[in-house]
């Protein structure tokens, strides 16, 4: 069983905003959402969007209001502490709140999906005794 495409283009998206590039000698990853963020306003406002578009791919996949509404709380938060000059920029470095969300689908949809995974699972090692 694969996982559906909205979760593929959930943790792509989430990868290209929180994660892209790693900051050499420090080690931190860091996406869009954190150098695109430090705009004033602007970037901050482009990157809720950003973020709201991983929320609509969950609603496609029929996750659940009420991990709907944590993953908006993550993503608002990631966004009000935007506007705290430096301190904001410091926590988004740290703060994924996209990553975040798609680990929430991912715990969900394989949850849901646990006996088609577990299954698929098997029948692939058995495929790999066998040769």
């Amino acid at each position: 069983m694969q996982a559906p495409k909205e979760l593929k283009q959930a943790q792509d998206i989430a990868n290209l905003l929180d994660m892209a590039v790693k900051i050499p000698f420090i080690g931190v990853r860091v996406g869009l959402d954190f150098l695109i963020g430090l705009i004033p306003i602007l970037g901050d406002v482009a990157m809720l969007l950003a973020s709201l578009r991983i929320m609509q791919l969950a609603k496609k996949m029929q996750v659940p209001t009420d991990i709907r509404r944590l993953m908006l709380r993550n993503a608002l938060l990631d966004y009000g502490l935007g506007f705290i000059p430096i301190i904001g920029d410091i926590v988004d470095l740290f703060y994924k709140a996209n990553v975040k969300n798609v680990r929430l689908m991912e715990r969900w949809w394989i949850t849901e999906n646990k006996g088609a995974v577990d299954a698929r699972t098997q029948a692939l090692l058995a495929d790999w005794k066998a040769d």
